[in-house]
């Protein structure tokens, strides 16, 4: 549901579900990375301008992670690299910093989505400048359609 909100999984460049997404700059075209040793920024690379105000990011992969968090969560959770297993589980650790697991388990979806509205800028409420956020319901039916219970 994160990566059909934040338009990784459904990205037309992906050739790895959304693991392999960079976010999009001004100049509107997609781009992927195939190296996932680390993060794709992780190397010095420059940040991509994604709005005419001149805002900067280097979110990538299927969550949009940020290099700035990258060096954290790859030591507390022994990441080996930045590939499919080490993207969802840093997912993972994010949903149970924000004790939205046994939300989630519960089948409480929208209280779900509001615990970690802060981390991604597609979901409600989370108020990023600019950022367009997904409505509920389609989140919604993305995560049924994904195998997601609800209460």
């Amino acid at each position: 549901m994160i990566a059909f909100a934040e338009g990784t999984s459904t990205s037309p460049a992906t050739r790895s579900n959304g693991y392999d997404v960079i976010v999009t700059g001004v100049d509107g075209r997609p781009e992927v990375f195939t190296d996932f040793r680390a993060h794709p920024f992780a190397g010095g690379r420059k940040s991509k301008v994604i709005n005419s105000r001149g805002l900067t990011s280097n979110a990538s992969g299927r969550y949009q992670f940020m290099l700035r968090d990258y060096a954290h969560y790859k030591a507390q959770l022994k990441l080996p690299d930045f590939g499919p297993a080490s993207q969802d589980a840093w997912a993972i650790q994010l949903i149970r910093e924000r004790r939205a697991l046994p939300l989630i388990e519960a089948g409480l979806f929208a209280e779900a989505v509001a615990a970690v509205s802060n981390l991604w800028a597609s979901l409600p409420g989370a108020n990023y400048a600019g950022q367009p956020m997904r409505p509920l319901a389609k989140l919604q039916a993305a995560y049924l359609a994904a195998g997601g219970v609800l209460a």
